[in-house]
């Protein structure tokens, strides 16, 4: 808890919106993860790391690297800065690695030294009470590296540098009146580091040794060289560590530094900024894309093509016709209608709520999806994946194209689980339908008593029928009965008839909505949500860099 409450309390010290761009380009990473050249990606989580790291510890000092090459006379002039005699010089050049520390202000160092790998055996504290030769305190909070040679032939060396020169607050480069134009520092060091201009110190040493009158010329060529190199705002301090020319220039530039804090600021910002602008490079400009409605509306139709969607609700349509026309047709012979297979039985389909606890147990006996429909299903997958990238740079579009199919080989059996699943609601009959079959029984009932009284009379006599039998209308009442019972189940039929095709239209218009909803399901989980998640990485991305760079 006190690291994080110090961390806290650095943020402040360092500029309230310096956190904020670290969550920023924090996020863009994550986001670039895996989508964006691993190279680029990796240095950016390298700046975040360092830069968690640096602002966990102390805001007091900062960290000023002393670079150069092999006689250039960096560590003479870092020890003309410390004003003792802590690194070897030329012949006496130590084979070591490690870099050689010296503190102003020892508090809170400890910890900063650490993390800067430097060992306690390499470390010195001017606030010794040992050390007697201390002038001022005007490099208070200074902690002053001499850093190996850059060019070194020991690999070690090269790679201490390298390190050091990422985590260093502020750099001083020592260059040399004979190689100060060698490419070797230009080309490795300065150059790549013009973003960090702010934290950068050029001391061209050994003036002594230069001509008088070639001096004036001499700077003039550095400064050229360095403008070259994107660094025009980097000052270059002649110096003689020999005899103390200029040192005292360069200990005061190094102390309004450090006596600003704006040293260390700089260098985390600096190298926020770089790491943004080269993910924003790589990522591209385009403005964050969402996809069309009617583009995934085009993918969910093919998919319920191939899943057999237009099988299955014609399957429902012949089922309620089937099961609802021998629930009302004329009950003598509508039994033969229950000998006919149910069509979505043939096809393995529950008909009602067991539909979703037979889900994803048994697979059904739908058609096998064609290879037109397979090839319509892949276009238009590939179709909503160029529409998302189209204007995105190469790497997105590489990375929605791949979304797109990641999971297209659980495709058909998600969809066969899925249909399966559906209630189709075929099985539940309409309430009218039972009173109709008691009706169509009542119809029967009457034109059998009527067929029956019929007979009687005819077998009876015709003569005496017209005196004995009532009438309606004129026409004896048996006949009434059997034509009117017959004639009624007639019309009841043909209307019943007209009301089992609507309703079985409507049940099929219900199962076509709910399974085109599952189906939706489906591509909106397999196919739609991965591209969305690569489009929302990609607007995450832009939103992080923009807030690094702010």
């Amino acid at each position: 808890m006190s690291g994080l409450l110090e961390g806290a309390k650095n943020l402040v010290s360092r500029g309230g919106d310096l956190g904020d761009r670290l969550d920023g380009l924090n996020s863009a990473t994550t986001a670039a993860t895996g989508r964006l050249d691993d190279g680029i990606v990796e240095d950016a989580r390298s700046v975040v790391e360092k830069a968690q790291g640096r602002l966990k510890l102390s805001a007091d000092h900062t960290v000023v690297g002393v670079a150069g090459a092999t006689g250039s006379g960096k560590s003479s002039t870092f020890n003309a800065l410390t004003g003792l005699e802590l690194s070897a010089v030329g012949v006496r050049r130590p084979t070591t690695s490690w870099a050689t520390a010296c503190v102003w202000g020892a508090e809170g160092a400890h910890e900063l030294l650490q993390w800067l790998g430097i060992p306690e055996r390499h470390q010195t504290t001017r606030d010794s009470m040992l050390d007697t030769r201390r002038e001022g305190h005007e490099l208070d909070g200074v902690v002053l590296l001499d850093l190996p040679d850059h060019d070194s032939t020991e690999v070690s060396h090269h790679l201490e540098v390298d390190r050091l020169v990422e985590l260093a607050d502020m750099l001083v480069w020592v260059l040399d009146p004979q190689k100060y134009a060698d490419a070797a520092i230009h080309d490795r060091y300065l150059q790549p580091l013009r973003t960090h201009s702010e934290i950068m110190v050029v001391v061209l040493n050994h003036i002594d040794r230069v001509p008088e009158d070639r001096r004036e010329a001499m700077l003039g060529d550095v400064r050229r060289l360095l403008d070259q190199d994107g660094l025009r705002n980097v000052p270059v301090i002649p110096v003689s560590a020999k005899l103390g020319w200029g040192i005292p220039q360069l200990k005061t530039e190094i102390a309004q530094r450090a006596a600003a804090k704006r040293a260390n600021k700089s260098r985390l910002s600096a190298d926020i900024k770089t790491a943004a602008v080269k993910l924003a490079k790589a990522s591209g400009d385009a403005k964050p894309r969402s996809l069309a409605k009617p583009r995934v509306e085009a993918l969910e139709d093919a998919i319920a093509e191939a899943a057999g969607v237009p099988t299955v609700v014609d399957a429902v349509e012949r089922s309620v016709r089937t099961r609802a026309r021998a629930a009302t047709g004329w009950p003598l012979v509508s039994w033969v209608a229950r000998l006919k297979p149910d069509p979505l039985r043939r096809l393995h389909l529950a008909l009602g709520e067991e539909a979703t606890q037979l889900a994803g147990r048994a697979r059904t006996s739908l058609p096998q999806t064609t290879a037109v429909e397979r090839a319509r299903v892949d276009t238009e997958v590939r179709q909503l994946a160029d529409e998302a990238g189209a204007g995105l740079a190469s790497p997105w579009r590489d990375a929605i194209r791949r979304a797109s199919v990641s999971r297209m080989d659980d495709l058909a059996d998600r969809l066969d689980a899925s249909v399966g699943g559906v209630d189709l609601n075929a099985e539940r009959l309409p309430m009218w339908t039972g009173l109709v079959k008691m009706l169509q029984w009542l119809l029967i009932i009457v034109a059998g008593v009527g067929l029956v009284w019929s007979v009687a009379l005819l077998l009876s006599g015709a003569a005496q029928v017209g005196e004995v039998t009532p009438s309606v209308a004129g026409v004896e009442l048996p006949y009434v009965l059997f034509i009117g019972g017959v004639g009624l189940g007639l019309v009841l039929w043909f209307v019943c008839h007209l009301l089992v095709i609507g309703t079985a239209r409507r049940r099929a218009r219900a199962a076509d909505a709910r399974l085109r909803t599952a189906v939706a399901d489906v591509s909106r989980e397999l196919v739609v949500d991965p591209i969305e998640t690569e489009l929302a990485a990609y607007s995450a991305l832009r939103h992080g860099v923009a807030k690094a760079l702010r």
